[in-house]
């Protein structure tokens, strides 16, 4: 249960967060150390989302504060062991689970949330999952734009330049991060923890955890979370306040014709370029379309708005009639219903918990709609009845606050773009690997066939989402554009990443299948 809001402040000036640098004296006795036959181990070593990919490492440290992270990272170091830090384990890619990775630092024990005096910012340990913070901000009386996912970890959610619900109206969560504490490795092998703050010291690492992705830099132990234009020392002002009211529900999309596809994924592409302005109306409107192989399952469009205004029915009326015209048979709108935000976040946001499923992942940052042919393709491959399950394609509203910040400030670059593709191919047979891959890969392929296959940052398309990795655009034979990787998840900011790689990690001891090369 959320703490009240009295016994949250009542915690935090109790103690609960040691803003200082001293280490908590339970830390000398340093991480619990797990290993094949441990009780636990199998558990923490095979807790990762996507069951394509499998960790066999020497030892899984579980560390409960940043001391004990430390040390687990200097032993990592001393002994010469490949490294990963998990959070909330939902990276699609090998990037932990890698039969190189010797060592896993796991933080599912460093889940606190709480008021850092020092600061005047939201502490928030790096293993908490996204269910917690929100029960946590709300008792404070305050919310992030945060995921829709609960369970996610904001460990690597953060750092990647995480966005959710409310994303288009207050920004990336990134843009409320005032601060981040990481354990380095400098080139003599010490490990060291260091605190980085947006206006003091180690502005460079701050800077690369807004949106340079999850492991590159160290691993990080907290978040301080506190809005740029925040002012004074409560809680209550160092966020945003919540919505006061949410509307939500589902229009629920039969199964259509090429035509009426077209229209209809057609006429919701074209909304939300017509309405991802910053200061739009329509940013208070949060509407994932999801479409399942086969259009026989539940394909439907979420839709969650802001409803603590006067013009909330009319622009929900509005929306559902343009994404609706000329539709045949036409979507059937499910009743609305109209909640507290709280409520909205508990009962309509996803739960937490694994699919224990096999998972491959493409995504793409729109500037444009996709063209009529386009959609065609992509209806093709929708309707091919050998991939009906749980696979799907799925459009996320994006722009609005996003693209108010400018591309440079922060390591996030995609600050002009409306929306988020993603192909989400799930399978559960590792037989069926090969089938389901190649389902997704020509999808993609196909689908940006203009542009060597892929989404090259430019007119049409602004790259793609580190948090979504893709091992596919470091491959010549998917990514024939000539763009290297990196061009798509950081753009123009690359070269920056670097020089920051370079100085904080100078051994390149963070690494993985798509991290940052220092140079």
């Amino acid at each position: 249960m959320p703490l009240s809001r009295r016994s949250f402040l009542a915690a935090s000036a109790a103690g609960a967060l040691a803003t200082g640098s001293a280490v908590p004296p339970a830390a000398a006795a340093g991480p619990q150390v797990l290993r094949a036959g441990d009780p636990a181990y199998a558990e923490l070593a095979g807790r990762g989302y996507n069951r394509r990919f499998a960790a066999r490492p020497d030892r899984i440290f579980v560390p409960t504060d940043a001391e004990q992270v430390r040390a687990a990272v200097a032993r990592s170091v001393g002994e010469g062991a490949a490294m990963a830090v998990r959070s909330g384990g939902h990276c699609f890619e090998d990037f932990v689970d890698d039969e190189r990775t010797r060592a896993i630092i796991d933080l599912h024990r460093m889940t606190a949330v709480t008021w850092d005096r020092e600061h005047n910012a939201f502490s928030v340990a790096a293993g908490a999952d996204l269910g917690g913070v929100y029960e946590h901000l709300l008792a404070a009386g305050v919310t992030a734009p945060a995921g829709i996912c609960k369970g996610v970890g904001v460990g690597g959610f953060v750092a990647g330049g995480g966005y959710g619900p409310l994303s288009r109206s207050l920004g990336l969560m990134a843009d409320h991060l005032y601060g981040v504490e990481v354990v380095t490795v400098d080139r003599a092998g010490t490990a060291s923890t260091v605190l980085a703050t947006r206006d003091g010291p180690h502005a460079d690492l701050w800077w690369a955890h807004t949106g340079g992705g999850g492991g590159n830099f160290g691993v990080v132990t907290r978040y301080l979370l506190r809005s740029p234009d925040a002012s004074g020392d409560e809680p209550a002002r160092a966020l945003p306040a919540p919505p006061g009211a949410m509307l939500h529900t589902r229009l629920l999309l039969p199964p259509l014709g090429e035509e009426s596809f077209v229209r209809f994924v057609g006429n919701y592409l074209a909304f939300f370029e017509q309405h991802s302005a910053p200061g739009d109306p329509f940013t208070e409107l949060y509407a994932p379309l999801h479409i399942r192989p086969g259009l026989a399952g539940p394909s439907d469009i979420l839709i969650l708005l802001r409803a603590d205004r006067p013009d909330t029915q009319a622009l929900f009326d509005e929306f559902v009639a343009a994404v609706s015209q000329g539709v045949f048979p036409a979507p059937i709108l499910l009743p609305a219903t109209r909640a507290s935000y709280a409520d909205t976040v508990a009962n309509v946001y996803y739960p937490k918990g694994m699919p224990g499923a096999r998972v491959k992942a493409k995504t793409a940052y729109l500037r444009r709609a996709y063209s009529a042919d386009q959609l065609r393709t992509l209806h093709r491959s929708l309707t091919d009845l050998r991939f009906l399950g749980e696979s799907q394609v799925e459009f996320m509203p994006f722009g609005g606050a996003v693209n108010a910040v400018a591309a440079g400030a922060t390591a996030m670059p995609a600050r002009d773009s409306f929306m988020t593709m993603l192909v989400h191919a799930t399978w559960r047979l590792p037989g069926d690997d090969e089938r389901y891959l190649t389902w997704a890969r020509e999808l993609f392929r196909d689908l940006h066939a203009d542009s060597g296959g892929v989404p090259v940052p430019g007119g049409v398309y602004g790259g793609s989402y580190i948090n979504y990795p893709d091992r596919d655009l470091a491959d010549y034979h998917w990514n024939t554009s000539g763009v290297p990787w990196h061009g798509f998840y950081y753009r123009g900011n690359y070269p920056r990443l670097q020089e920051i790689k370079a100085r904080w990690d100078p051994n390149s001891l963070f690494r993985h299948r798509l991290s940052i090369d220092p140079g």
